[in-house]
């Protein structure tokens, strides 16, 4: 039996992008999907948008939140999927065979979560590839060099949320690098990596617009290392971002 994989997607406002998103996940090869909106109460044509695709997808919430991430938390708590994955509303698989190149993998593997490659793209044109995050093999103490996959490439097994918990409502942009840390470098969790391109992301994330979020940004992350009981290197928090900048050298 093939493991159901729950897909979250959280949107508030999003008409421009989100079918673009819904498409790239009702039409994956992969056949046991369970797909679960949760959406902010959104105030344009987005939950029309939604209701389009009402015949696949499973569940629909439409209320408001505490943020993004108190939204994706209850998506996780509705998930009855073994493996779960978070696609943002401006967010799309590039190819139908994603989910089933990412769970043969995990199954090869017997691994407790995967993550893969990612493009940002141009908002409007979303053949243009603005950075190329080319993750690399995941080796113990890389977070120690900065080191995160991205966050719509990562999939989990519901028993890890289950054992170590959900995301942490006390941090805004740091919020998946908290549990990514939390999950891969604290608790060691399995891991595999899958090395190609699922997503491409539109630019614009909350903690990349300008410098002065950047700083706040990592603020938090150096919180993310203390709510964990866990202490970065002096050069940690410093790599993180540096590293981001191969990723617009590798965009070609």
């Amino acid at each position: 039996m093939k493991p159901k994989v729950s897909i979250i997607t959280v949107c508030y406002n999003s008409a421009q992008t989100i079918e673009d998103t819904i498409q790239s996940v009702v039409n994956q090869t992969y056949d046991n999907i369970e797909y679960i909106i949760i959406d902010g109460l959104s105030t344009d044509n987005t939950i029309e948008i939604v209701n389009k695709y009402q015949d696949k997808i499973a569940k629909v919430v439409s209320e408001k939140d505490a943020g993004l991430y108190d939204a994706i938390n209850k998506g996780i708590g509705l998930a009855t999927g073994e493996i779960i994955a978070n696609l943002n509303s401006d967010d799309f698989y590039i190819d139908n065979n994603v989910i089933a190149d990412v769970i043969a993998k995990m199954e090869e593997e017997k691994s407790d979560t995967l993550y893969a490659d990612l493009y940002y793209v141009d908002a409007t044109n979303t053949n243009k590839v603005v950075r190329n995050w080319v993750s690399k093999k995941y080796k113990k103490g890389m977070f120690f060099k900065g080191w995160m996959p991205p966050h719509p490439t990562f999939f989990v097994r519901k028993k890890v949320y289950n054992q170590f918990g959900k995301f942490n409502l006390e941090l805004k942009s740091a919020a998946d690098y908290e549990i990514m840390l939390r999950f891969i470098h604290k608790h060691e969790c399995s891991i595999s990596y899958l090395p190609r391109v699922v997503v491409r992301m539109r630019v614009g994330g909350v903690s990349n617009v300008s410098l002065m979020n950047r700083l706040k940004a990592n603020r938090e992350d150096k919180r993310a290392w203390k709510i964990n009981g866990l202490k970065p290197k002096p050069y940690t928090l410093i790599f993180k971002p540096l590293s981001k900048v191969l990723q617009f050298v590798k965009k070609n």
